[in-house]
């Protein structure tokens, strides 16, 4: 440090960067120790930081990058819809049903990036932009399994009739992206989602996953 630096930013900065290169978020212990500063200290920053959305505290009290950091840049949700849209094209044209990449904004899922196949009679309409709770719908509980180490198995989680009468969905959690809790998934006008649409957002989780690192 030097005197035309300020300690506090830079402990701030760090903080995000700490915050970043892990998956599963630290503890105001953690980050203590990693800082080298008391936990009081740690306390503020954090506070400071969730004030302006860059970092957000999930409910078991361990800290994680925010949405705000994207925000910082009006170009990031362009360039992460861009990333994903390839991958996402593939898998509605493939299954036949609405697929979205879906991204947690707080205690919301948030739709980031919709699309709809183009052979269908009909489809379920998603729009990007859609808010839902984490708790509810395939997207958002794809995140809390991630978040709790539960996507073991077959990879992938399905609802039916959580978020629309007569709509199932499936979806697979993005998994090795710093800074990033999100989903991928598909919904459709179906009683149940057929066996093979489950493995096959699976793999589109993973190919937007490798387009993101």
């Amino acid at each position: 440090m030097t005197a035309e630096t300020s300690q506090t930013l830079d402990r701030g900065l760090r903080v995000l960067k700490l915050l970043a290169d892990t998956d599963h978020g630290l503890t105001v212990t953690e980050l203590s120790t990693k800082l080298g500063v008391n936990r009081t200290v740690v306390y503020r920053l954090l506070a400071t930081l969730e004030q302006h959305a860059l970092v957000r505290r999930d409910i078991g009290g361990r800290a994680r990058v925010g949405l705000g950091v994207l925000r910082l840049s009006r170009q990031v949700h362009p360039l992460v819809r861009e990333a994903a849209l390839p991958a996402l094209r593939s898998l509605a044209e493939d299954v036949g049903a609405t697929a979205h990449l879906t991204l947690v904004d707080g205690t919301e899922a948030l739709a980031v990036a919709v699309v709809e196949p183009t052979w269908t009679d009909y489809h379920v309409a998603y729009r990007t932009g859609f808010r839902h709770s984490l708790e509810r719908g395939a997207a958002g509980r794809a995140i809390l399994a991630s978040r709790q180490g539960m996507v073991d198995g077959p990879g992938f989680v399905l609802t039916h009739g959580e978020l629309e009468t007569g709509a199932s969905g499936a979806a697979a959690p993005l998994l090795g992206v710093s800074g990033i809790e999100g989903s991928v998934g598909v919904v459709m006008l179906a009683d149940s989602v057929p066996e093979r649409v489950g493995s096959r957002v699976v793999d589109a989780a993973r190919e937007v996953s490798e387009a993101l690192r």
